[in-house]
């Protein structure tokens, strides 16, 4: 009976390991420091769309981690992330419009 509790102990903490695990914590930092990177580069007036679509995509990605959704959450931070990354290019065009 011990044993079995043990086990039973053992594998509840390995499933609580592994939930907080899941939580795409880099790749949500990555997406909020690219748009914040945008912001400053002037994506707001540059670029306001694809702006627009990163934070979008952050939203969604911070619904799902509250959802514990963990892997749509991941994916939705790099989708903000690249839509960052793309206002930020955007931003920091010195081609005249």
């Amino acid at each position: 009976m011990f044993s079995r509790m043990r086990l039973l102990a053992v594998c509840a903490l390995v499933i609580a390991i592994a939930g907080c695990a899941g939580v795409p914590i880099q790749a949500l930092s990555d997406a909020r420091q690219t748009i914040r990177a945008a912001e400053n580069a002037g994506a707001v007036h540059r670029a306001p769309d694809a702006l627009a679509d990163a934070r979008a995509a952050l939203a969604l990605a911070e619904q799902r981690v509250a959802d514990r959704d963990f892997r749509g959450a991941a994916h939705d931070a790099d989708t903000a992330r690249r839509k960052a990354l793309d206002a930020l290019a955007r931003a920091q065009d010195t081609r005249p419009n």
